[in-house]
């Protein structure tokens, strides 16, 4: 079955970055006071569960939730009913970045059923728009209703970028925004490589081509016969030479996602940023993501400027030799051969919220690492909407975004003209797993799409099981659903399979009796009102079981569990090496896996084990081996370098050949021998700033007594010492690591004298006792009063 997390209330999440810096004025003091005031209201609701790769939604005025899948599902969650059906699917490409995109449902949708699709299509390499019509009889589309509005050339040789997002403004005009379909090279600075046979590492033939509608963001009117008209306004006037008129935005990277507040026709989108970590001077600036606003059509840059019109270097790839930086303000030129369109480009707008890996100096609320931009919709209250859960009146006029690597959701309250006057963490003890889309629902209520951990999405033997769709409901106490929770032992076997289903369901609201509705076949009747039922099942297949738990007051919630039968699910452990263990970049890492299987044999050619790169919760896939125990090199990938918050990660699978075929998995992930000090995983009561040596890295500073850091997971197997590179000005301290918290277990300590300087370095060392577990290790600062030291890096010795 799914291995799913149903904690669906307040779960605390691990906030990796800097402190936020201090509030700079009193708009934001007034917005930290209430976000904080209204935190213990809000509720995140599990709206569909049973989800895999999902990427968009809409809702229509019914309160149906419509979302779209990687793999061509375009499915509906019908609240009414209290469970989601596959209405569509679409013959989709799936690999790499492409599948489905996006999707919108039209403004009259109630009366026409009227869906945009955008996706690739197995047949063709283009990247298609194309409109269907749904059915409310009999709740599905009509495939044979599909009539293409628009098709373009995507090239399908490499991973690239396709964007996807889609929406209308309040003329029925609809927006399509396009990945510029480009590689990702170039050492994450600008990919404008004009070799001949490399066009399709040069963004000057898409994103910075007037005449190609890759990495723009399209605004064209649908008309009712299935064709489109271009509405006046758009960045070039029909008929204007080598130009495309439906481009409204242009200079994209990979735009995602993209919505239009309708009380203005403002456009907002993210924009995922490239690798560069920092400036350089031959190439150009470090990467940014960008959250874009527009107002008008215009060119955003994107090869050739970045950020706040930060120029990148013409750079010859043939001979390694820069030219001059590009002319963001006054228009900068596109003399690649690649390029078809205008050589001379309307003057590049500026970003209206960049920031890069590190810290943002301008925005520092949006903490640090990995960097992946998700747009989302700006709110609007309605005070004659009657509707209990609706965001509250605070939030008026607040634009939330999300970041898909951080696992975070920010909100950016703005000015009457748009601007950005303070950003701040929503919902900072909530857990999200890479929220990837979001809306504001006909009840007023915010719904947030989580892609999952899973980096790369859905595969054999490697599914996205903890993707989902939730609402974020603000209820005042009383006024609470419950949380739902329930597991089946076992959750695989054979007929007549008897299953236990455990039920640790809660009601925020103490003192209210709960019901329990069990539905075993998945008919929507209810089969038990036991609170931890049995049954017995005895016929094969996958049965998905569905808990609807009830308060006093109505509000209840689901929440499902899935039992095979026919086919019991087999078992895999990474017995070596241990998860958290240190490992060493180029040095060969033996493994070795224990497989069972209940129902047969073990081939040991099957199971898989992969091997790649953790970067802030992203996994770059590096190598992969077949078989129950051998060996893989951890090596740094392109556009990374040993200074980053790197680990390395296997993640081993294993598939049964039985009917239902079951996938068992298992991953660890290691620590390597040199880690920054400030990639921690948790910390207290420290800051990072800038190192003085200039090489890109930070350090972590403030540190005074009691403050900690800590390093998850670590296993300190064949750990000897660690080593410390420390700086302190006039007090110097005491550093003790301590086993699963502040106060935990002694493993060891070192002294950290007095240098002079908080910068002046040198490296201390403490043995270390290995408590012969995987454990959280915590870095604890012991002194006097004031500031102690300063930590560099530390180093696993051994």
């Amino acid at each position: 079955m799914r291995k799913r997390c149903y904690t669906i209330a307040f779960c605390l999440s691990l906030v990796i970055g800097a402190a936020t810096a201090p509030v700079s004025s009193a708009q934001d003091r007034l917005s930290e006071a209430v976000g904080a005031a209204e935190e213990g209201h809000w509720e995140k609701t599990l709206i569909e569960g049973d989800t895999d790769d999902p990427l968009q939604i809409e809702l229509d005025n019914r309160g149906r939730v419509f979302y779209i899948q990687r793999w061509g599902q375009l499915n509906v969650y019908d609240p009414k009913a209290g469970y989601s059906h596959e209405a569509a699917k679409f013959d989709a490409f799936v690999l790499q970045t492409h599948g489905m995109h996006g999707f919108a449902l039209d403004p009259d949708f109630a009366r026409n059923g009227y869906i945009y699709v955008y996706y690739s299509p197995r047949t063709k390499d283009v990247n298609r728009l194309s409109r269907v019509t749904f059915d409310n009889f009999t709740n599905t589309v009509n495939m044979a209703s599909e009539k293409v509005l628009l098709e373009f050339f995507s090239q399908r040789e490499i991973n690239a970028h396709e964007g996807g997002g889609m929406d209308f403004d309040s003329h029925g005009n609809l927006y399509l925004a396009t990945g510029d379909n480009t590689d990702p090279c170039c050492e994450g600075y600008a990919p404008i490589d004009e070799r001949p046979g490399r066009q399709n590492q040069d963004a000057q033939r898409t994103s910075a081509n007037t005449d190609d509608l890759r990495g723009k963001i399209l605004r064209v009117h649908p008309e009712a016969d299935g064709t489109y008209t271009v509405p006046n306004g758009n960045l070039f006037p029909p008929g204007t030479e080598k130009t495309r008129p439906e481009i409204w935005v242009m200079g994209l990277r990979n735009p995602y996602r993209l919505h239009v507040d309708r009380t203005n026709d403002w456009v907002y989108w993210g924009e995922v940023g490239p690798d560069a970590q920092d400036d350089n001077v031959a190439r150009g600036p470090m990467g940014y993501d960008e959250f874009n606003i527009a107002k008008a059509a215009g060119n955003f840059g994107w090869p050739l400027c970045i950020g706040r019109n930060r120029p990148y270097v013409e750079y010859d790839f043939t001979t390694g030799t820069s030219g001059q930086p590009y002319d963001c303000d006054g228009g900068p030129t596109n003399n690649s051969p690649n390029n078809t369109g205008l050589t001379k480009l309307p003057p590049a707008q500026p970003a209206w919220l960049p920031y890069p890996y590190r810290v943002s100096p301008e925005w520092p609320q949006l903490g640090t690492g990995g960097r992946l931009a998700v747009g989302g919709p700006t709110y609007h209250y309605n005070p004659d909407l009657d509707s209990e859960t609706k965001v509250p009146e605070s939030y008026d006029n607040t634009t939330f975004i999300a970041d898909w690597t951080r696992n975070a959701m920010f909100e950016v309250r703005n000015d009457a003209a748009g601007n950005v006057a303070s950003v701040n963490r929503f919902l900072p003890d909530m857990t999200f797993l890479r929220p990837i889309d979001m809306e504001i629902g006909p009840d007023g209520a915010l719904y947030v799409v989580e892609w999952g951990t899973n980096y790369g999405g859905s595969g054999r033997g490697d599914p996205n099981w903890d993707s989902g769709i939730y609402r974020l409901d603000y209820v005042r106490p009383g006024e609470r659903a419950p949380i739902a929770r329930a597991t089946a032992t076992p959750s695989s076997g054979h007929a007549p399979l008897t299953v236990r289903f455990g039920n640790q369901s809660t009601d925020p609201d103490a003192g209210q009796a709960l019901t329990y509705a069990w539905d075993f076949d998945g008919d929507g009747t209810t089969d038990s009102t036991e609170a931890n039922p049995s049954h017995t099942f005895t016929t094969d297949g996958t049965h998905r079981v569905r808990l609807t738990v009830a308060d006093p007051t109505g509000r209840r919630t689901p929440v499902y569990v899935t039992v095979t039968v026919g086919n019991t699910a087999p078992r895999l452990e990474l017995t070596t090496p241990l998860d958290g263990q240190v490992f060493d970049w180029e040095v060969p890492i033996q493994y070795t896996l224990a497989v069972s299987d209940l129902d047969g044999t073990v081939d040991c050619d099957q199971p898989l084990t992969r091997g790649g790169v953790g970067h802030m919760r992203q996994v770059h896939p590096v190598s992969q081996n077949r078989g129950c125990a051998g060996e893989l090199t951890p090596h740094i990938v392109a556009g990374h370098e040993p200074k980053d918050n790197l680990t390395y990660v296997l993640d081993a699978s294993y598939t049964d050949d039985g009917t239902p075929a079951l996938t068992a998995t298992d991953r660890v992930t290691l620590q390597p021998r040199h880690k920054e000090a400030e990639h921690y995983s948790r910390q207290s009561g420290t800051r990072v700033v800038n190192n003085s040596e200039g090489n890109g890295a930070g350090l972590v500073s403030g540190i005074s007594n009691g403050d900690w850091l800590s390093v998850t997971p670590v296993n300190l197997k064949d750990v000897s010492s660690i080593g410390f590179r420390v700086a302190s000005a006039a007090n110097g301290g005491t550093i003790e690591l301590r086993q699963g918290n502040p106060d935990g277990p002694l493993l060891g300590s070192v002294a950290v004298p007095v240098t002079g300087g908080g910068q002046n370095w040198t490296v201390v060392s403490a043995p270390v006792t290995d408590p012969g577990v995987t454990h959280e290790l915590f870095v604890v600062a012991k002194g006097g009063s004031g500031d102690l030291f300063n930590l560099d890096w530390f180093e696993f010795g051994g």
